[in-house]
């Protein structure tokens, strides 16, 4: 039996049996994305196929580095940082190339709908079955731009994050010699991703500064889209690492470079698999139901920024002419703008999000994007006028502009009945609360510029 027939627990069971493993890598997303898991005994990971595995809640306060912020009710000691039991997910088992036949396996695990209301990948679940609801199946695809440094984990922090060495001087979009040059970082990256049955549609060199890159992974139906995602981020690290390198989902990590941005195309087809977006009788070929979507994006994401742009470096990406968006405002094939609309064949017209960083978790910002275009068809709302030439440039009415701060970001998501109702109370609360304690203690640090500006003239 191979990986992808897996759909089940007896499948796993079986195929586990038949190789005989000895190890499953197992692994749990938290609220930023990171795979967080272990190595898991045969005898352990049967077990788990029965009645769950425990992890303790407390990693969805944890930021990257383990930093841990106090939520009440999940990371404060009144809990007692208990376990809870998370549900292995068979369907997402994948092999990992790098390791021998018998602990070769990896398998995600979830903590379920029914379980924890905070945990991510729960969320996008209840969204999409939502969507189901209403008679949509949701495709959704992820792209990511990311920075790759000859710099090892243990270099860039010895140099203090400063002075970092890229991998080239120059940019160079697309160009060739630089993709012949490193072809075996290309070579790693890509065999991985096919050995790990993530299916991308292409890589390359990026514009928004020097050894910037770009991966455009395949468009996937339903939790397949961000399960891929996770892993994609995880397992390209991973490459990078191998190689002696470090690379960097960070939205945006010098002041004189674009961000990386982690765009989202969606489209929806109906129950029987039919598209929904089109309608060769419109303008454009856009139906009701991708006017009607494109308008509740406009009208809700504003309000579900922070989903999108997680942490306070988030904000440090939306930056007028480094194409990042700074308004919610729409066009075609209009790259200024925070929501692209790309025509064509009924099958290939979709919506691009371009508010998302890398920075994101894909299962919160494929779920906040579904949650804005689905109140937008439930409630009909129609969109402003397309946007045509530099977004930039534009007056753009106050509705449609994303928040001026994280700070702001952070309590208009606490305010958003929407993001309450389609979320719940829990969830929202909880990601408030580690938000807000980020927000607190990054403003509170002094930068090397204020240092700069005000240390000998002050």
């Amino acid at each position: 039996m191979d990986t992808h027939q897996v759909a089940s627990a007896d499948d796993l069971r079986a195929l586990i049996e038949e190789r005989d493993a000895e190890y499953v890598v197992v692994a749990l997303p938290d609220m930023q994305g990171l795979l967080r898991g272990k190595y898991l005994s045969r005898r352990k990971l049967l077990g788990a196929l029965e009645n769950g595995l425990g992890v303790p809640p407390v990693i969805f306060a944890m930021e990257p580095t383990d930093v841990l912020y106090e939520v009440v009710g999940l990371s404060d000691a009144s809990t007692g940082f208990p376990d809870v039991p998370a549900q292995v997910i068979p369907q997402t088992l994948r092999e990992i190339p790098w390791e021998p036949a018998h602990r070769n396996l990896f398998v995600m695990l979830t903590h379920g709908k029914e379980g924890l209301s905070f945990c991510p990948r729960s969320i996008c679940q209840h969204v999409l079955e939502r969507a189901g609801s209403m008679g949509f199946r949701a495709f959704t695809a992820c792209e990511f731009e990311f920075g790759l440094f000859n710099e090892t984990s243990s270099s860039a922090f010895q140099k203090g994050y400063r002075n970092l060495e890229l991998t080239v001087p120059h940019k160079g979009y697309s160009v060739l010699e630089r993709q012949n040059a490193r072809s075996e970082f290309y070579a790693d990256l890509l065999d991985t991703m096919r050995s790990m049955r993530i299916p991308l549609e292409a890589v390359h060199e990026e514009i928004g500064f020097p050894s910037q890159l770009e991966a455009s992974l395949q468009y996937a139906e339903g939790l397949t889209s961000p399960d891929n995602a996770v892993m994609f981020k995880s397992f390209a690290k991973s490459v990078a690492q191998r190689r002696g390198q470090l690379l960097s989902f960070m939205a945006r990590w010098h002041n004189e470079v674009d961000g990386n941005s982690g765009h989202i195309h969606t489209s929806l087809r109906d129950t029987d698999g039919n598209p929904v977006f089109f309608d060769g009788q419109k303008q454009h070929g856009i139906s009701d139901l991708m006017r009607h979507f494109i308008g509740g994006l406009q009208k809700v994401l504003p309000e579900l920024t922070v989903l999108l742009a997680p942490n306070v470096n988030s904000f440090k990406r939306f930056v007028p002419d480094r194409f990042a968006p700074t308004s919610v405002a729409w066009g075609f094939e209009n790259r200024t703008v925070g929501i692209r609309a790309i025509t064509g064949a009924p099958a290939s017209q979709r919506l691009e999000c371009r508010l998302p960083g890398a920075d994101a978790n894909p299962y919160l910002s494929i779920a906040a994007t579904l949650i804005a275009g689905l109140y937008g068809i439930e409630h009909q709302i129609e969109p402003g006028p397309e946007t045509k030439g530099n977004a930039y440039l534009q007056k753009i009415p106050a509705k449609l502009r994303l928040p001026a701060s994280y700070a702001e970001a952070i309590e208009r998501f606490n305010r958003s009945k929407i993001a309450r109702e389609w979320l719940g109370n829990e969830f929202v609360e909880t990601f408030v609360s580690g938000r807000r304690a980020q927000e607190e203690e990054f403003r509170h640090l002094i930068t090397e510029a204020e240092v700069e500006r005000f240390l000998e003239l002050s």
